[in-house]
């Protein structure tokens, strides 16, 4: 059963407690107020705050960027979000680094002027908001994801800086965050935000932030009320986003984000109702915890489908408290902990919960231990396998076409090994323009149909829609196979397919292996079929129905049936989420005469460590 909330606002009102006697305790683990000083000096925490003193030490050598009318106007003008976003991130990193550097070196007169240098700069920004975001609103009522973030971090160097910061600055954050947060938040004379009913982050971030601000600052009781039922409701339908499975169908790396604000609101929120208003106290919010451990193939590599990145790494703040606090959640590996840079947007809440949620002293395995997950609802079979010669991981989903992040991707999966550059490879997330969210997005071979492994069927890609989609005919899970059957002729409308069964086999046995067994069926006559595989791995074609797919370590042996499938390869480049161009391959297999009415191709891929060219 699905979670709701429903806390009236007079019963949250009553429930909350003084606000000097909880913004006391905020910043605390197991009761304890937050030790500075023993985390400086810590053994357990030199790698991150070596991380933290590498960046600010970077930043001290560099000004603070400008933040000109000119380049917040490009996005505008011809779509690019880097260059502005670029900047905007930089000052943020400035907020991050300098603030945890005060409280950890608090002595330093260096970094308490930084800090100062770089508040007064963000008070100063014409918006918090990115221009991506600002379109047809205005920049005096907008709040985004980056404005509430940005609130939200102000309000905690606050409480955590207590008085070491001058008054006439403390104020003016006061004056800032009531100005460009809670006033526009609270004006009843608009409609609600875009994002107060969304079901998936946008929700979990701008509410949850404009509720933890709200709990920080010493704000009546009355309107601190009035804004936490509010981003309760928020947070209802952001839970409405995931089924009972728990899968975040926008991946992990959206996952840690969402839900890391949701979990940092709901800390906050119990904290200050003495645990009345408890938003981890459900079995569907726990499956949504759980998700992180089911999620990933091999060390810091997921099961990457629609935007997400093909390594995320762990905040281990938000995983270790999770798994402190909900019984089902397993301690992270260390090995995949997120680096201090490497948000590339320098979220200060991240940062601020991997120094004071870590556990140093937490049971925890060097890599995620092998298993096999099926997550009904997202219609995802994930499965990890450990060999002698290392991890291997598969994945392979169903769902439709118009999922949050969507891409056209039904049937599509993954197969990688350790290190290896991907066999069969997710895209993840392109350069976010304009033209990404727009008419075009397809058109890029990150979401499109063409940039997936997946079938041409007369011609025609995969169609686009909440109707495109995956019937699941069966799905077994066993020590030696793991199999899923999807029905997918409703992704080929107009095709003259009848049925379209996909059927994968995954043996875990020895060094696995992937049988893949494609079955259309058309209506009243054949047509053509090209099977598609997408890989970051160059192709060989070794014998005739053999591709072998060369990884550092590993390779995959493709194999086929070539009386009736020609090979074709092309290499491709594309731009990655970074805004770099990165290349794969596609191997097309292309039926050599036309389908009768019934034709089923079988492909095989076999990894080895080694092969001969």
């Amino acid at each position: 059963m699905r979670t709701n909330y429903e806390w009236p606002k007079e019963v949250l009102e009553g429930w909350l407690t003084d606000q000097s006697a909880a913004a006391s305790d905020v910043y605390t683990y197991s009761g304890n107020k937050a030790d500075w000083r023993g985390i400086a000096e810590s053994p357990a925490y030199s790698d991150m705050i070596g991380e933290i003193r590498a960046e600010g030490e970077r930043l001290l050598d560099r000004p603070i960027p400008v933040l000109s009318r000119d380049i917040y106007d490009l996005f505008e003008t011809n779509g690019n979000r880097l260059i502005y976003e670029g900047l905007y991130f930089e000052r943020r990193s400035r907020l991050t680094s300098f603030a945890l550097l005060h409280c950890l070196f608090p002595d330093s007169a260096e970094y308490r002027q930084a800090l100062i240098n770089t508040i007064e700069a963000v008070l100063e920004e014409m918006t918090w908001c990115l221009p991506a975001h600002m379109r047809g609103n205005s920049v005096d009522r907008h709040i985004d994801l980056f404005a509430s973030e940005t609130g939200f971090a102000l309000a905690e160097i606050l409480m955590i800086t207590e008085q070491s910061l001058p008054s006439a600055l403390r104020e003016d954050i006061r004056v800032q965050i009531e100005r460009r947060i809670f006033a526009p938040y609270l004006d009843d004379r608009f409609p609600p935000y875009h994002w107060e009913t969304a079901d998936h982050n946008w929700a979990a971030v701008c509410a949850g932030s404009i509720g933890a601000t709200a709990l920080l600052l010493g704000i009546n009781k009355e309107r601190r009320a009035a804004i936490l039922h509010r981003a309760i409701g928020t947070m209802n339908h952001y839970l409405s986003g995931f089924g009972e499975d728990g899968a975040c169908a926008e991946g992990p790396g959206y996952w840690n984000y969402g839900f890391g604000y949701f979990v940092y609101f709901a800390d906050l929120l119990k904290r200050a109702t003495a645990g009345r208003a408890d938003l981890l106290d459900s079995r569907h919010v726990r499956n949504i915890a759980g998700f992180q451990q089911k999620a990933y193939l091999a060390g810091n590599r997921p099961a990457n489908f629609s935007d997400a990145s093909s390594h995320v790494s762990v905040n281990i703040g938000l995983s270790d408290y999770l798994a402190s606090n909900v019984e089902e959640v397993s301690f992270a590996p260390l090995s995949i902990r997120a680096g201090f840079t490497d948000d590339h947007c320098s979220r200060f809440a991240h940062a601020l919960r991997n120094l004071l949620w870590f556990r140093p002293e937490a049971p925890r395995q060097s890599d995620w231990p092998r298993g096999s997950w099926y997550l009904a609802d997202a219609q995802w079979l994930i499965s990890r396998v450990s060999h002698a010669s290392g991890s291997f991981g598969f994945a392979a989903k169903g769902g439709h076409n118009d999922e949050p992040h969507n891409h056209i991707d039904v049937g599509h999966f993954i197969l990688i090994a350790e290190d290896d550059p991907a066999f069969a490879v997710d895209l993840g997330s392109g350069e976010y323009t304009a033209q990404y969210f727009g008419e075009g997005r397809y058109e890029y071979d990150c979401t499109g149909a063409q940039g997936h492994s997946l079938p041409i069927v007369n011609g025609q890609l995969q169609a686009v829609g909440a109707d495109s989609k995956a019937s699941v005919e069966w799905v077994e899970q066993g020590e030696l196979a793991d199999r899923l059957k999807l029905e997918l002729a409703a992704c080929y409308p107009g095709s003259g397919l009848a049925t379209f069964e996909r059927e994968f086999v995954w043996h875990k046995t020895g060094l696995p292996e992937l049988e893949l067994t494609d079955t259309f069926r058309f209506d009243k006559e054949g047509g053509t079929i090209t099977e598609v595989i997408v890989s970051q791995c160059p192709p060989f074609v070794r014998s005739e129905g053999q591709i072998v797919l060369k990884g550092s370590r590993h390779s995959v042996v493709l194999s086929f049936e070539p009386q009736s499938l020609e090979v074709s390869i092309i290499e491709r480049t594309y731009s990655n989420h970074s805004g770099q161009e990165e290349s794969y391959y596609r191997i097309y297999l292309i039926s050599k005469e036309e389908a009768s009415l019934e034709k089923t191709f079988k492909l095989n891929f076999k990894f080895q460590e080694q092969v001969e060219s």
